[in-house]
């Protein structure tokens, strides 16, 4: 998707992860759309040496792209967000809106955003913070799951002939 607005001058949120790159944090900056709402911007990773603020202009006109992603409620893995600490362990847009005390609307998705052109992300860790576009993509491959399930179905159909077709024979020697 593509938006079109303005950089809030509210602190940027950042969100531990870990990537291709190694542990650091993903950084959020909400970003007011030309039709009125609010939207987290995921704009990309930093390593965790580099949690300095990444620099932006606050109330700078911006132009994104990238990826809509649903949000992450509740915190990763045994680890909760924090909101008082400001420590976050997921992208939870509802509580991220209400710790930094985001305008209404909000929307209730973020959007990571994709990598500069040109950009490549090895080389980018020096100067080019953050690094976006590492969304990863991944679906689920259950055919090995399919198969046996359906290999599993055709035996119980076998079965089930055998049974009838040894009942039917039973039937025809008793007459």
């Amino acid at each position: 998707m593509r938006l079109d607005g303005t950089w809030l001058d509210t602190p940027d949120t950042l969100v531990r992860a870990v990537t291709d790159l190694g542990g650091g944090s993903w950084v959020l900056t909400p970003l007011r759309t030309d039709a009125g709402f609010t939207v987290l911007v995921n704009r990309g990773f930093v390593p965790g040496d580099r949690r300095a603020p990444v620099a932006r202009a606050g109330g700078a006109r911006a132009a994104v792209a990238g990826l809509l992603r649903l949000d992450e409620p509740g915190g990763a893995f045994l680890r909760a967000n924090d909101p008082g600490a400001d420590t976050w362990y997921s992208r939870d847009v509802a509580a991220i809106a209400r710790a930094r005390g985001l305008p209404e609307p909000v929307a209730p998705y973020f959007v990571d955003a994709e990598r500069r052109p040109g950009s490549d992300p090895d080389r980018d860790l020096g100067a080019g913070l953050p690094v976006g576009g590492l969304t990863v993509i991944r679906f689920h491959n259950n055919h090995l799951i399919y198969a046996i399930t359906w290999y599993a179905l055709a035996m119980m159909v076998a079965g089930g002939a055998l049974y009838l077709d040894r009942d039917a024979w039973r039937r025809g020697r008793a007459a």
